[in-house]
């Protein structure tokens, strides 16, 4: 494979993305404040066994089904460092932003930012070689419901905009049946694309957050899945 990709086969990967768009670089990772910090996940570390431990969960069995053993994951982030369409990351937050010092510093979630016209979503709207994808895998759902979860995507956009000034847009992909997260963006202007069949298993609703003058993405109309009958368009 030449150089600009990566030299393992992620699943979601195009490996036919033209030149100019494969020689982008990875997506650099957004700065938040105090209270939240996002690293990249470490291959040799103990965060492989963390994500096993947390894609096992019931509500990540159903909206990732990635419960990979901890040598997998391992695997699999050797491979997105080792190239420019992916960067997987751990976010940690400071529970002391909510009076609970005594929680300290604790990681939180998983998420990778991707370039969207390097992944399967490229195939379902306009894409800019410059657009970013994000993942998120919340491993405490209550996270979500306490408003934590919506903190740190209302800060999302403004700083992977500041991370990334030739970037216009940010797309997220959740699970269709994800609805709190859906809920959760829609108040903060993510804007929704569409709901897509991407697999013949895999459902997604696709949202994306433009920056000021950025034109919303338009998606193919014949790949859109009605929301009245769930059945392709076309």
């Amino acid at each position: 494979m030449e150089h600009h990709g990566t030299p393992y086969r992620l699943a979601r990967e195009l490996l036919d993305a033209p030149e100019a768009i494969r020689r982008i670089p990875a997506p650099e990772l957004p700065v938040f404040d105090a209270s939240f910090a996002l690293r990249l996940a470490d291959p040799q570390g103990d965060d492989p066994a963390m994500l096993e431990e947390w894609m096992a969960r019931p509500h990540l069995l159903e909206t990732w089904e990635q419960a990979w053993s901890a040598d997998r994951r391992r695997q699999d982030w050797e491979a997105q460092l080792a190239g420019t369409y992916s960067r997987p990351c751990i976010l940690a937050f400071d529970f002391a932003a909510l009076g609970q010092p005594e929680l300290g510093v604790r990681d939180i979630a998983y998420v990778e930012l991707y370039r969207a016209a390097r992944d399967e979503i490229g195939n379902l709207y306009d894409c800019d070689g410059h657009d970013v994808g994000v993942h998120i895998a919340t491993a405490d759902p209550a996270l979500t419901g306490r408003g934590l979860m919506s903190g740190w995507l209302r800060d999302l956009g403004a700083a992977l905009f500041a991370a990334e000034p030739e970037c216009g847009r940010i797309l997220l992909d959740p699970d269709h049946r994800n609805i709190a997260i859906q809920r959760a963006i829609t108040k903060y202007d993510w804007r929704k694309i569409g709901t897509f069949d991407v697999r013949v298993d895999r459902r997604i609703a696709l949202y994306a957050k433009t920056r000021a003058g950025a034109a919303l993405p338009v998606a193919r109309p014949e790949l859109l899945v009605s929301e009245v009958s769930g059945t392709a368009t076309h």
